[in-house]
């Protein structure tokens, strides 16, 4: 008989096992085939889980640091997750301690550093070369209708547009910190938009200072209706923020998530001058 892998279960974005994104980790993955995992995943009913196998060969990275690792949310394989690869990454650094990673992943390669800082471990995740771009007037004017969102409720100042670290992810900026609040949308509608341009999140957007961003994020294509802490979109959202001279060339921007969930955590997004890619960095810990 084949021996289950253990799946281990943690929190990324925060310190707190009730607060950030949880996901599922399994460190040993080779043995699983693509069914397997998807069924672990739904199993779980976590955003997405991650599932860890040798790395590619030319990966680099210390030996023992790299790996491949892919994602599952409960419904289909993902390019690329954020708050798992955290996860995953305070997962390992709790084994093998802090330190470089190198992670292959369908998007591309991912490095992470993961260091300790007042007895906690976090990890900081460098994004694949980001980009963003229109989208047009019909797809937003469908997105607006499937949030229930009238056009008066939108934050002129931040247009919105499609992001990409990793993975899409549409931007959308409400004017009030109360419209942010309101969510209930129209879960298959939204899922239909969301599949026919290739987008993983909505990320909803709420401007509260220069540096501070409240958001949420909606993923009825992963069979959730809200991501709690979703560091990809974070990516993309710093690379949207920089190209549309919303922040300077060099920034740290802070995003809080998941308190209108109950889940709150804090994702930290990093740009550095001369650098296409973002940082994303966060906490995470064991989910008992």
């Amino acid at each position: 008989m084949t021996t289950k892998p253990a799946v281990l279960r943690y929190t990324a974005f925060s310190d707190d096992p009730e607060g950030g994104n949880p996901a599922g980790v399994v460190l040993d993955a080779s043995g699983l085939g693509d069914a397997e995992m998807l069924k672990i995943a739904a199993d779980l009913g976590y955003s997405e889980s991650a599932f860890l196998s040798a790395p590619p060969e030319g990966l680099g990275g210390e030996p023992g640091r790299a790996f491949t690792i892919r994602y599952f949310s409960p419904r289909a394989e993902v390019p690329f997750c954020g708050h798992a690869t955290v996860a995953t990454a305070i997962a390992l650094g709790e084994r093998i301690g802090t330190g470089g990673l190198v992670f292959a992943t369908r998007a591309g390669t991912v490095p992470v550093t993961v260091s300790g800082e007042d007895g906690a471990l976090r990890a900081t995740l460098t994004t694949v070369e980001p980009h963003s771009e229109a989208i047009a007037d019909a797809d937003l004017a469908e997105a607006l209708a499937a949030l229930d969102w009238p056009t008066a409720d939108l934050e002129p100042a931040l247009p919105p547009r499609i992001a990409f670290a990793g993975a899409r992810h549409l931007v959308v900026a409400a004017a009030t910190r109360e419209r942010l609040a309101d969510l209930a949308y129209d879960f298959e509608r939204l899922e239909a938009l969301m599949r026919r341009l290739d987008l993983t999140t909505v990320q909803l957007v709420w401007r509260e200072s220069e540096s501070v961003f409240h958001v949420r994020d909606p993923f009825p294509v992963g069979g959730v209706v809200e991501d709690p802490a979703t560091g990809a979109a974070a990516g993309a959202f710093g690379a949207y923020a920089r190209e549309l001279g919303l922040v300077p060339e060099s920034a740290v921007l802070t995003l809080h998530q998941g308190e209108d969930m109950g889940r709150p955590g804090v994702l930290t997004v990093e740009l550095r001058e001369g650098d296409p890619r973002v940082r994303v960095s966060g906490t995470g810990t064991s989910i008992v």
